[in-house]
């Protein structure tokens, strides 16, 4: 599993004659390091584009090759630290092309402004986002012979291990929910679970007894149950625990690891299925965040995680629309679409992690789900934030995008309301909520806000909330936008969201 190491630089005369390359990211506008401005003034003077667009000019620096990685403007209001990521892996890929295996990164111009606080960390990981091979390539054709840029070198005053540790989750993450559904069918995915959290300080607990599943996980085994036929398709939880040595806090997460989404009997026309592979998003960046936990191995903060790691497949034992199923929560929930089928195995997640919640100091709830089209056509590229009363009481929402703007993973906040919870309310008294509407969720009105609101009450959680006497703070978090580079499911690098939203909001100092 390995990615660039990074070598921190405290600045570029210190930096040692191994480099073979210069990447200079920054707004070419304004001014150059004193280092680098003959060399890109020279060059200027032969080349209108330097400065406008990623090129690699000769200058008298290491390896004789300078690359311009302009930014363009950071001032504007709307300007964020993703630039500097985009502008770092366009160069990236020029610097791999050009032979170099040891490129050392500059990031200037961003000194005085808060939004690029963590700009050179941003930076070094959108290279290493562009580089990213997947497993199956790498797996096919060995890492070195096409993940070829060995060593990054960064000059800051940057702490090495969050680097890696953020990167090294990121890895994960992609990994998991870019791979073709064969070979991360759910035995695999744990399996690769087990081996990436081996000799580290998380617990990994495999729970794929069908009898057991059946008992305590009855939503995710409806989703899973034509899938029974196949063996190497069975489901199971996947959980991840990582106890902390002073715990203060306890973050607990539910992660949608659908391998692959038919639709089930509401099946995904018109070429739609295309891409469901990566409809294990969730439970893949829930995993990657937790291999970030096991990397820094926080003093004080507890993770919890549950991945419920299934196929929804298609056949004669597929459920369908109208079925009422008995939730771990014991509510009763009638089945309005079979491709909503994510919010069901979350749901039981949830609910076994409520029902945990009193063992551990100031628990915090999260499901994280590449959920539904609305999100992506509501909200982008963001990761969409539904917090319930007791998260909004505790600034939660806040805080995860407050990090999401510096840490380059960025975030929008929607608000649950009553409609919400109208929407998913029972028509008869024969069960207690609906799943879903039978439409698609980008035509839906609120279509991603709903799906917290039948979570919420599926899970139980709607007896833990500001009106009551043990609140939790519970967010919805929607990636199904920002899961995947330009929204492309089926070809579309895996983004690793929301790992760095995470990671810089509990774990970095």
């Amino acid at each position: 599993m390995a990615f660039p190491t990074v070598e921190v630089v405290e600045s570029y005369s210190a930096a040692h004659n191994d480099y073979d390359a210069v990447i200079l990211v920054g707004d070419y506008a304004q001014q150059l390091p004193a280092e680098f401005a003959d060399f890109v003034e020279r060059a200027q003077q032969n080349d209108q584009r330097i400065g406008k667009q990623p090129l690699l000019v000769t200058a008298d620096v290491f390896g004789g090759r300078l690359i311009t990685a302009p930014t363009g403007p950071l001032t504007r209001d709307y300007d964020d630290v993703r630039q500097l990521a985009d502008a770092a892996g366009a160069a990236a890929h020029i610097a791999q092309q050009a032979g170099a295996t040891k490129p050392l990164l500059v990031v200037f111009g961003t000194q005085s402004d808060a939004r690029y606080g963590q700009a050179e960390a941003v930076a070094y990981w959108g290279l290493c986002q562009a580089l990213y091979e997947p497993l199956e390539a790498r797996e096919a054709l060995g890492e070195d012979a096409i993940e070829t840029i060995s060593t990054v070198g960064v000059v800051g005053a940057l702490d090495h291990e969050w680097l890696t540790a953020v990167e090294a989750g990121k890895r994960v993450a992609r990994d998991l929910c870019g791979t073709e559904p064969e070979r991360m069918a759910p035995p695999r995915f744990a399996e690769y679970c087990q081996q990436a959290f081996a000799h580290t300080p998380v617990k990994v607990t495999v729970i794929d007894d069908i009898q057991q599943l059946h008992h305590e996980y009855p939503l995710l085994m409806a989703v899973g149950r034509a899938s029974l036929d196949v063996e190497r398709h069975w489901p199971c939880v996947v959980r991840l625990e990582y106890c902390a040595p002073a715990a203060e806090q306890t973050l607990m997460f539910a992660g949608k690891g659908i391998v692959y989404d038919t639709g089930g009997a509401d099946l995904k026309t018109g070429g739609h299925m295309a891409g469901m592979s990566r409809d294990k998003g969730g439970a893949a960046g829930v995993a990657g965040f937790m291999k970030t936990v096991a990397e820094m191995r926080p003093d004080t903060v507890n993770v919890v995680a549950e991945l419920g790691v299934v196929r929804n497949s298609i056949g004669a034992e597929a459920f369908v629309a109208d079925e009422i199923i008995k939730a771990h929560s014991g509510v009763r929930v009638r089945i309005g679409n079979t491709d909503a089928e994510g919010r069901l195995v979350l749901a039981d997640l949830l609910s076994h992690l409520r029902s945990q919640a009193g063992n551990y100091p100031r628990p915090q709830l999260f499901s994280v789900a590449t959920l539904t089209g609305h999100a992506a056509l509501a909200k982008g590229p963001y990761s969409a934030l539904v917090p319930n009363g007791p998260a909004r009481a505790t600034g939660l929402p806040e805080r995860l995008w407050e990090a999401g703007e510096v840490y380059g993973d960025p975030t929008e906040i929607s608000w649950s309301r009553r409609e919400d919870f109208a929407f998913v309310a029972p028509r008869t008294k024969a069960d207690d909520v609906l799943s879903s509407n039978n439409g698609s969720s980008a035509a839906t009105p609120r279509g991603h806000q709903f799906p917290m609101a039948f979570l919420t009450i599926a899970a139980g959680l709607d007896h833990h909330g500001n009106d009551s006497d043990h609140p939790i703070p519970y967010v919805h978090v929607d990636i199904a936008g920002s899961g995947v580079q330009g929204g492309d499911w089926q070809h579309g690098k895996p983004s690793a969201a929301p790992v760095t939203c995470f990671a810089g909001a509990y774990l970095h100092k």
